[in-house]
C-alpha cells in the first residue's frame, strides 16, 4: 500500500483528520483548559511537544520493544515527556503550571498522544512520526484556541486577557462554565464536519462472495433465497 508523502502526514492533522473535531479525541482537556486563550495555548504546546518527543521515541524503539507489554512502555515513555514538561513549567513558568493545575499531568493519558503512539508512530520511520506529532499537536493547539477565543471573548469579554470594548459590558457568563464549552465544542464540530464533508474516501461496499462462513450464515442463505 502507497504511503502518504510527507506534506499530506504534516496537514492531515490540522482539519482533515483533526484529533479534537474529526477523531474526537482529548475531550476532557478540550473542554477544561478552553476558557481562557492562554490556558488553552498552553495546553497545546505541552500536548505537542510530549506528542513529538513521544512519537520520534517510540518509533526509533519499535522494532525493540515486545508486541505484548507495548502499551504500557509506551505510556512510561509519554509519562517521562510529561513529567519534563511539568518540571520545566514548574520552573520557568509557575502561573501556566498553576493554570493547568492536574490537567498537565493527565497528559501522560491523552488519547491523542497513546493513539498516534499505536497507530501511528510504532509503524512508521522517525522523521515521519516526528511530521506527525507535529501536525497532530498543531491541530490540537488550533483545536484549542479556536474553542477557548469563542468562550473567553463571549463568556468574559476579553482575549488572552485584555478586556474587549463594550463586549466586556454584555457578557454571557454560561460559556464560561461547562454547558457552555459543550455548546461551543457541538458547534465547532458541525462546522468541521460541514466542511470535511465529501473528503473522506467512500466505503466500499462487501458482499458474501469469497467469505469462508458464507456457508453457515444466516443472512448470506437469506439472500439466496431471496
Amino acid at each position: 500500500m502507497k504511503k502518504d508523502g510527507n506534506l499530506s502526514v504534516l496537514l492531515r492533522g490540522l482539519l482533515v483528520e483533526n484529533p479534537v473535531f474529526v477523531l474526537v479525541l482529548g475531550t476532557c482537556p478540550t473542554l477544561a483548559t478552553t476558557q481562557t486563550v492562554i490556558g488553552a495555548f498552553a495546553m497545546g504546546l505541552a500536548a505537542m511537544a510530549v506528542l513529538i518527543c513521544s512519537n520520534v521515541v517510540i518509533s526509533l524503539l519499535r522494532k525493540v520493544i515486545p508486541d505484548t507489554v507495548r502499551i504500557p512502555c509506551y505510556i512510561v515513555i509519554i509519562a517521562g515527556f510529561v513529567t519534563v514538561v511539568q518540571m520545566f513549567m514548574h520552573a520557568f513558568l509557575p502561573e501556566l503550571y498553576e493554570l493547568l493545575g492536574v490537567y498537565l499531568a493527565l497528559i501522560t493519558v491523552n488519547c491523542i498522544i497513546l493513539g498516534r503512539a499505536e497507530m501511528f508512530a510504532s509503524k512508521n520511520s522517525v522523521a515521519r512520526s516526528a511530521l506527525d506529532g507535529v501536525g497532530m499537536g498543531l491541530g490540537f493547539t488550533i483545536a484549542l484556541l479556536l474553542m477557548a477565543t469563542v468562550r473567553e471573548v463571549l463568556g468574559a469579554g476579553s482575549f488572552a486577557g485584555i478586556a474587549i470594548p463594550f463586549i466586556k459590558d454584555h457578557t454571557i457568563g454560561i460559556f464560561t462554565q461547562a454547558p457552555g464549552g459543550l455548546l461551543v465544542y457541538g458547534l465547532l464540530i458541525f462546522a468541521v464536519t460541514a466542511i470535511t464533508q465529501g473528503r473522506a474516501p467512500k466505503k466500499k461496499s462487501f458482499g458474501c462472495e469469497g467469505c469462508p462462513s458464507a456457508a453457515n450464515c444466516s443472512a448470506c442463505m437469506g439472500k439466496e433465497e431471496a
